[in-house]
Protein backbone atom coordinates (compact mmCIF):
# COMPACT_ATOMS: atom_id res chain seq x y z
CA UNK A 1 0.00 0.00 0.00
CA UNK A 2 3.18 2.31 0.33
CA UNK A 3 4.62 1.74 -2.81
CA UNK A 4 0.98 2.48 -4.45
CA UNK A 5 0.87 5.44 -2.29
CA UNK A 6 4.20 6.56 -3.73
CA UNK A 7 3.81 6.11 -7.43
CA UNK A 8 0.12 7.48 -7.25
CA UNK A 9 1.91 10.99 -6.13
CA UNK A 10 4.85 10.51 -8.74
CA UNK A 11 1.63 10.09 -11.05
CA UNK A 12 -0.01 13.17 -9.59
CA UNK A 13 2.64 15.12 -10.04
CA UNK A 14 4.16 14.35 -13.64
CA UNK A 15 0.48 14.40 -14.68
CA UNK A 16 1.08 18.27 -13.44
CA UNK A 17 4.44 18.61 -15.06
CA UNK A 18 2.25 17.26 -18.34
CA UNK A 19 0.08 20.50 -17.52
CA UNK A 20 2.93 23.23 -18.17
CA UNK A 21 3.55 24.47 -21.48
CA UNK A 22 4.67 23.01 -24.61
CA UNK A 23 7.73 25.25 -24.96
CA UNK A 24 12.01 24.91 -25.05
CA UNK A 25 11.66 27.27 -22.43
CA UNK A 26 13.78 26.07 -19.49
CA UNK A 27 12.53 25.63 -15.82
CA UNK A 28 14.83 27.35 -13.51
CA UNK A 29 14.89 26.00 -9.93
CA UNK A 30 17.47 27.73 -7.45
CA UNK A 31 20.01 28.27 -9.50
CA UNK A 32 19.57 24.75 -11.74
CA UNK A 33 18.29 24.74 -15.46
CA UNK A 34 15.86 22.33 -16.41
CA UNK A 35 13.91 21.09 -19.77
CA UNK A 36 10.78 19.82 -20.07
CA UNK A 37 11.01 18.42 -23.32
CA UNK A 38 13.77 15.75 -21.84
CA UNK A 39 14.13 15.65 -17.90
CA UNK A 40 10.91 15.99 -16.33
CA UNK A 41 12.15 13.56 -13.89
CA UNK A 42 15.10 15.80 -12.75
CA UNK A 43 12.40 18.32 -12.11
CA UNK A 44 10.34 16.60 -9.97
CA UNK A 45 13.29 15.41 -7.77
CA UNK A 46 14.79 18.75 -7.84
CA UNK A 47 11.30 20.25 -6.27
CA UNK A 48 10.80 17.70 -4.17
CA UNK A 49 14.03 17.40 -2.30
CA UNK A 50 13.28 20.84 -0.94
CA UNK A 51 12.37 20.76 2.63
CA UNK A 52 8.59 22.23 3.29
CA UNK A 53 7.63 23.65 6.24
CA UNK A 54 3.75 24.35 6.51
CA UNK A 55 1.31 25.07 9.14
CA UNK A 56 1.36 22.74 12.03
CA UNK A 57 -0.97 21.57 14.93
CA UNK A 58 -0.99 20.33 18.69
CA UNK A 59 2.83 21.71 19.36
CA UNK A 60 3.70 23.15 22.78
CA UNK A 61 2.05 26.21 23.83
CA UNK A 62 4.49 29.17 22.27
CA UNK A 63 5.37 30.72 25.50
CA UNK A 64 3.79 28.33 27.91
CA UNK A 65 0.44 29.78 27.48
CA UNK A 66 0.62 30.74 23.62
CA UNK A 67 -0.69 29.31 20.69
CA UNK A 68 -0.06 25.73 20.09
CA UNK A 69 -0.96 25.92 16.14
CA UNK A 70 0.27 28.56 13.58
CA UNK A 71 -2.48 28.03 11.22
CA UNK A 72 -3.56 31.30 10.21
CA UNK A 73 -0.60 33.48 11.04
CA UNK A 74 2.72 31.68 10.43
CA UNK A 75 2.81 31.47 6.93
CA UNK A 76 5.95 33.71 6.35
CA UNK A 77 7.27 31.93 9.13
CA UNK A 78 7.47 28.90 7.55
CA UNK A 79 8.70 30.54 4.68
CA UNK A 80 11.54 32.00 6.12
CA UNK A 81 12.50 28.58 7.60
CA UNK A 82 12.34 26.85 4.37
CA UNK A 83 14.49 29.61 2.97
CA UNK A 84 17.17 29.14 6.13
CA UNK A 85 16.47 24.95 5.53
CA UNK A 86 17.65 25.44 1.76
CA UNK A 87 20.99 28.09 2.91
CA UNK A 88 21.42 24.42 5.60
CA UNK A 89 21.37 21.61 3.06
CA UNK A 90 23.54 23.74 0.50
CA UNK A 91 26.13 24.28 3.65
CA UNK A 92 26.24 20.60 5.11
CA UNK A 93 25.22 18.47 1.92
CA UNK A 94 25.34 20.85 -1.37
CA UNK A 95 22.78 22.04 -3.88
CA UNK A 96 22.88 18.39 -5.96
CA UNK A 97 21.91 16.31 -2.67
CA UNK A 98 18.38 14.58 -3.47
CA UNK A 99 16.01 12.88 -1.03
CA UNK A 100 14.04 10.12 -1.44
CA UNK A 101 11.61 8.48 0.42
CA UNK A 102 12.61 5.78 2.63
CA UNK A 103 16.22 6.53 1.68
CA UNK A 104 19.00 6.50 4.98
CA UNK A 105 19.77 9.89 5.09
CA UNK A 106 22.91 11.13 6.64
CA UNK A 107 23.22 12.74 10.01
CA UNK A 108 23.62 15.87 9.16
CA UNK A 109 20.18 15.98 7.28
CA UNK A 110 18.60 14.91 10.62
CA UNK A 111 20.30 17.13 12.61
CA UNK A 112 19.17 20.37 10.12
CA UNK A 113 15.51 18.95 10.83
CA UNK A 114 15.99 19.10 13.78
CA UNK A 115 16.88 22.93 13.93
CA UNK A 116 13.50 23.45 12.99
CA UNK A 117 10.92 20.96 15.06
CA UNK A 118 8.29 22.69 16.90
CA UNK A 119 10.03 23.13 20.09
CA UNK A 120 10.77 25.76 22.02
CA UNK A 121 14.52 24.48 22.44
CA UNK A 122 14.84 23.96 18.44
CA UNK A 123 17.21 27.14 17.47
CA UNK A 124 14.63 27.56 14.17
CA UNK A 125 11.11 26.49 15.69
CA UNK A 126 8.16 28.59 15.57
CA UNK A 127 8.59 29.29 19.31
CA UNK A 128 11.77 31.01 19.02
CA UNK A 129 10.62 32.87 15.84
CA UNK A 130 7.52 33.97 17.33
CA UNK A 131 9.52 35.01 20.51
CA UNK A 132 12.51 36.69 18.75
CA UNK A 133 9.69 38.23 16.52
CA UNK A 134 8.54 40.84 19.74
CA UNK A 135 11.52 42.15 19.72
CA UNK A 136 10.95 43.28 16.17
CA UNK A 137 7.13 44.52 17.30
CA UNK A 138 5.35 41.82 16.63
CA UNK A 139 2.87 40.83 18.96
CA UNK A 140 2.75 36.14 19.51
CA UNK A 141 0.16 35.11 16.53
CA UNK A 142 0.61 38.53 14.33
CA UNK A 143 1.89 37.80 10.44
CA UNK A 144 5.48 38.70 9.52
CA UNK A 145 6.43 40.42 6.61
CA UNK A 146 9.36 39.60 4.67
CA UNK A 147 11.79 42.00 6.40
CA UNK A 148 10.64 41.27 9.98
CA UNK A 149 11.27 37.68 9.30
CA UNK A 150 14.85 38.26 7.90
CA UNK A 151 15.71 40.16 10.99
CA UNK A 152 14.34 36.99 13.24
CA UNK A 153 16.48 34.47 11.56
CA UNK A 154 19.44 36.85 11.52
CA UNK A 155 19.24 37.22 15.40
CA UNK A 156 18.30 33.77 15.77
CA UNK A 157 21.77 32.54 14.05
CA UNK A 158 23.99 34.44 16.38
CA UNK A 159 23.46 31.00 18.98
CA UNK A 160 23.37 28.47 16.07
CA UNK A 161 27.34 27.50 16.77
CA UNK A 162 26.76 24.18 15.05
CA UNK A 163 25.90 26.15 11.84
CA UNK A 164 27.64 29.03 11.98
CA UNK A 165 26.19 31.06 9.75
CA UNK A 166 26.74 34.93 9.44
CA UNK A 167 23.48 36.46 8.16
CA UNK A 168 23.29 39.70 6.29
CA UNK A 169 20.13 41.59 5.77
CA UNK A 170 20.72 44.40 3.51
CA UNK A 171 19.34 48.24 4.12
CA UNK A 172 18.35 50.94 2.11
CA UNK A 173 17.89 48.11 -1.29
CA UNK A 174 22.11 48.23 -0.99
CA UNK A 175 24.31 45.65 -0.66
CA UNK A 176 27.38 46.58 0.64
CA UNK A 177 30.59 44.60 0.14
CA UNK A 178 33.06 45.86 2.69
CA UNK A 179 30.39 45.04 5.62
CA UNK A 180 30.00 41.78 4.53
CA UNK A 181 33.23 40.60 4.07
CA UNK A 182 34.23 42.12 7.78
CA UNK A 183 31.27 40.11 8.72
CA UNK A 184 31.81 36.87 7.41
CA UNK A 185 35.60 37.06 7.89
CA UNK A 186 35.34 38.20 11.52
CA UNK A 187 37.80 36.28 14.02
CA UNK A 188 35.44 33.71 16.12
CA UNK A 189 34.28 34.88 19.70
CA UNK A 190 36.76 34.66 23.00
CA UNK A 191 36.22 31.87 24.46
CA UNK A 192 34.44 33.78 27.50
CA UNK A 193 31.78 35.12 25.07
CA UNK A 194 31.52 31.83 23.95
CA UNK A 195 30.65 30.18 26.79
CA UNK A 196 28.78 33.09 27.67
CA UNK A 197 26.62 32.66 24.44
CA UNK A 198 26.18 28.94 24.67
CA UNK A 199 25.03 29.77 28.33
CA UNK A 200 22.25 32.00 27.36
CA UNK A 201 20.69 30.31 24.57
CA UNK A 202 21.26 26.48 25.88
CA UNK A 203 17.53 25.64 25.43
CA UNK A 204 17.28 26.96 21.87
CA UNK A 205 21.00 25.05 21.03
CA UNK A 206 19.53 21.86 22.25
CA UNK A 207 21.39 18.92 20.53
CA UNK A 208 22.77 21.33 17.97
CA UNK A 209 25.61 22.35 20.51
CA UNK A 210 28.74 22.42 19.09
CA UNK A 211 32.14 25.24 19.44
CA UNK A 212 33.61 23.74 15.68
CA UNK A 213 31.83 27.44 14.04
CA UNK A 214 33.55 29.57 16.88
CA UNK A 215 36.72 28.80 14.67
CA UNK A 216 38.69 31.81 12.78
CA UNK A 217 37.45 31.91 8.70
CA UNK A 218 35.00 32.66 6.74
CA UNK A 219 31.66 32.27 8.37
CA UNK A 220 28.82 30.71 5.47
CA UNK A 221 27.32 33.82 3.73
CA UNK A 222 23.18 33.90 4.08
CA UNK A 223 22.20 37.07 2.49
CA UNK A 224 18.68 38.53 2.37
CA UNK A 225 17.91 41.34 0.63
CA UNK A 226 14.24 42.71 1.42
CA UNK A 227 12.94 44.61 -1.69
CA UNK A 228 9.98 46.76 -2.25
CA UNK A 229 9.44 46.39 -6.23
CA UNK A 230 6.35 48.77 -6.79
CA UNK A 231 3.83 50.37 -4.74
CA UNK A 232 0.34 48.87 -5.00
CA UNK A 233 1.81 46.37 -7.80
CA UNK A 234 5.11 44.89 -8.95
CA UNK A 235 6.92 47.49 -11.25
CA UNK A 236 7.49 45.55 -14.74
CA UNK A 237 10.48 46.92 -15.53
CA UNK A 238 12.06 44.89 -12.53
CA UNK A 239 10.98 41.37 -13.69
CA UNK A 240 14.26 40.47 -15.75
CA UNK A 241 16.24 40.96 -12.95
CA UNK A 242 14.24 39.37 -10.49
CA UNK A 243 13.99 36.10 -12.85
CA UNK A 244 17.80 36.66 -12.81
CA UNK A 245 18.11 35.65 -9.37
CA UNK A 246 16.70 32.63 -9.57
CA UNK A 247 19.02 31.52 -12.42
CA UNK A 248 22.39 32.30 -9.79
CA UNK A 249 23.64 29.19 -8.29
CA UNK A 250 23.66 30.78 -5.48
CA UNK A 251 19.78 31.00 -5.35
CA UNK A 252 17.86 30.52 -2.30
CA UNK A 253 14.62 31.84 -3.96
CA UNK A 254 12.34 34.11 -3.05
CA UNK A 255 10.15 35.21 0.14
CA UNK A 256 6.83 37.05 -0.98
CA UNK A 257 3.15 36.37 -2.04
CA UNK A 258 0.30 38.27 -1.52
CA UNK A 259 -0.95 40.45 1.30
CA UNK A 260 -1.05 38.02 4.09
CA UNK A 261 -0.45 35.08 2.46
CA UNK A 262 3.04 34.17 2.06
CA UNK A 263 4.89 31.86 -0.34
CA UNK A 264 8.53 30.60 -0.87
CA UNK A 265 9.66 30.78 -4.40
CA UNK A 266 11.72 28.60 -6.02
CA UNK A 267 12.37 29.48 -9.76
CA UNK A 268 10.19 30.28 -12.60
CA UNK A 269 9.32 28.51 -16.21
CA UNK A 270 8.73 31.98 -18.77
CA UNK A 271 6.62 34.63 -16.64
CA UNK A 272 5.77 32.69 -14.25
CA UNK A 273 7.25 31.75 -10.73
CA UNK A 274 7.06 27.84 -9.05
CA UNK A 275 6.47 28.15 -5.77
CA UNK A 276 6.46 26.08 -2.30
CA UNK A 277 2.71 26.90 -0.40
CA UNK A 278 3.14 26.38 3.56
CA UNK A 279 -0.71 27.09 3.91
CA UNK A 280 -1.42 23.04 4.72
CA UNK A 281 -1.85 22.00 8.54
CA UNK A 282 -0.01 19.50 9.43
CA UNK A 283 0.23 17.78 12.98
CA UNK A 284 3.42 18.47 14.94
CA UNK A 285 6.31 16.26 14.93
CA UNK A 286 9.07 14.97 16.93
CA UNK A 287 12.36 13.69 16.48
CA UNK A 288 12.82 9.86 17.71
CA UNK A 289 15.06 8.63 20.41
CA UNK A 290 17.44 8.23 18.00
CA UNK A 291 17.40 11.49 16.69
CA UNK A 292 16.13 10.79 13.51
CA UNK A 293 13.02 12.06 12.35
CA UNK A 294 10.33 10.91 10.27
CA UNK A 295 10.43 13.02 7.31
CA UNK A 296 8.20 12.04 5.00
CA UNK A 297 5.95 15.49 6.02
CA UNK A 298 8.51 17.68 5.24
CA UNK A 299 8.85 17.29 1.74
CA UNK A 300 5.90 18.20 -0.99
CA UNK A 301 4.90 15.73 -3.11
CA UNK A 302 1.85 17.21 -4.54
CA UNK A 303 2.43 19.08 -7.54
CA UNK A 304 4.32 22.62 -7.35
CA UNK A 305 1.82 25.95 -7.23
CA UNK A 306 2.41 28.66 -10.43
CA UNK A 307 1.53 32.51 -10.40
CA UNK A 308 1.91 34.96 -12.75
CA UNK A 309 4.89 37.11 -11.57
CA UNK A 310 2.92 40.44 -12.18
CA UNK A 311 0.18 38.95 -9.44
CA UNK A 312 3.07 39.11 -6.57
CA UNK A 313 3.27 41.40 -3.93
CA UNK A 314 5.60 44.20 -4.32
CA UNK A 315 7.12 43.56 -1.22
CA UNK A 316 9.77 40.51 -1.31
CA UNK A 317 12.93 39.47 0.20
CA UNK A 318 15.47 37.66 -1.94
CA UNK A 319 17.74 34.74 -0.94
CA UNK A 320 21.16 33.86 -1.29
CA UNK A 321 24.06 31.24 0.02
CA UNK A 322 27.74 31.99 -0.47
CA UNK A 323 29.87 29.15 1.64
CA UNK A 324 33.27 30.13 0.26
CA UNK A 325 34.53 33.78 -0.52
CA UNK A 326 34.41 32.46 -4.24
CA UNK A 327 31.19 31.91 -3.86
CA UNK A 328 30.17 35.30 -2.83
CA UNK A 329 32.52 37.37 -5.31
CA UNK A 330 31.03 35.40 -7.92
CA UNK A 331 27.81 36.25 -6.99
CA UNK A 332 29.03 40.18 -7.15
CA UNK A 333 30.49 39.52 -10.44
CA UNK A 334 26.73 38.01 -11.88
CA UNK A 335 25.05 40.80 -9.80
CA UNK A 336 26.93 43.57 -11.67
CA UNK A 337 26.83 41.97 -14.93
CA UNK A 338 22.80 40.81 -15.26
CA UNK A 339 21.51 42.77 -12.34
CA UNK A 340 23.21 46.30 -12.39
CA UNK A 341 23.05 46.35 -16.19
CA UNK A 342 19.86 48.24 -16.84
CA UNK A 343 20.33 52.06 -16.70
CA UNK A 344 17.12 52.45 -15.63
CA UNK A 345 15.57 51.61 -12.20
CA UNK A 346 17.75 49.01 -10.26
CA UNK A 347 16.21 46.20 -8.12
CA UNK A 348 18.85 47.18 -5.59
CA UNK A 349 22.12 48.41 -5.73
CA UNK A 350 25.60 46.79 -5.07
CA UNK A 351 28.40 49.08 -3.21
CA UNK A 352 32.11 48.34 -2.46
CA UNK A 353 32.36 50.41 0.72
CA UNK A 354 30.33 51.45 3.19
CA UNK A 355 28.12 54.44 3.14
CA UNK A 356 29.79 57.47 4.54
CA UNK A 357 26.13 59.04 6.30
CA UNK A 358 25.28 55.72 7.56
CA UNK A 359 26.08 54.38 11.01
CA UNK A 360 29.69 52.64 11.19
CA UNK A 361 28.76 48.93 10.70
CA UNK A 362 29.97 46.45 13.62
CA UNK A 363 29.49 42.89 12.98
CA UNK A 364 26.90 41.08 15.60
CA UNK A 365 28.61 39.42 18.44
CA UNK A 366 25.70 38.77 20.64
CA UNK A 367 21.89 38.83 20.77
CA UNK A 368 20.47 42.27 21.75
CA UNK A 369 17.29 40.79 23.19
CA UNK A 370 16.50 37.46 25.25
CA UNK A 371 14.62 34.77 23.56
CA UNK A 372 11.82 36.20 24.35
CA UNK A 373 12.29 38.85 21.73
CA UNK A 374 11.17 41.15 24.90
CA UNK A 375 13.84 42.96 26.63
CA UNK A 376 16.88 44.26 25.69
CA UNK A 377 20.42 42.90 27.37
CA UNK A 378 22.02 45.76 29.70
CA UNK A 379 24.95 43.46 31.03
CA UNK A 380 25.59 39.16 31.10
CA UNK A 381 24.76 39.24 34.49
CA UNK A 382 20.75 40.81 33.87
CA UNK A 383 21.02 38.19 30.72
CA UNK A 384 21.46 35.50 32.35
CA UNK A 385 18.56 36.44 35.59
CA UNK A 386 16.30 36.86 32.60
CA UNK A 387 16.80 33.86 31.29
CA UNK A 388 16.63 31.68 34.87
CA UNK A 389 13.24 33.76 35.49
CA UNK A 390 11.91 32.88 31.51
CA UNK A 391 12.66 29.43 32.64
CA UNK A 392 10.71 29.33 36.09
CA UNK A 393 8.24 30.79 34.47
CA UNK A 394 7.74 28.41 31.49
CA UNK A 395 7.80 25.17 34.19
Amino acid sequence: SVLSRYENQITILSDYLEEFPETDEPVWILGRQHHLNTDKSKLLLDVSARLWFTYRRKFSPIGGTGPSSDAGWGCMLRCGQMMLAQALICRHLGRDWQWEKHKKQPEEYHRILRCFLDRKDCCYSIHQMAQMGVGEGKSIGEWFGPNTVAQVLKKLALFDEWNSLAVYVSMDNTVVIEDIKKMCWCPGQSSSVAHSSAHLHRSALGPNRNTAGLCPGWKPLLLIIPLRLGINHINPVYIDAFKECFKMPQSLGALGGKPNNAYYFIGFLGNELIYLDPHTTQSFVDSEENGTVDDESFHCQQAPHRMKIMNLDPSVALGFFCKEECDFDNWCSLVQKEILKQQSLRMFELVQKHPAHWPPFIPPTKPEVTTTGAELIESTDKLFELEEEFEILSV
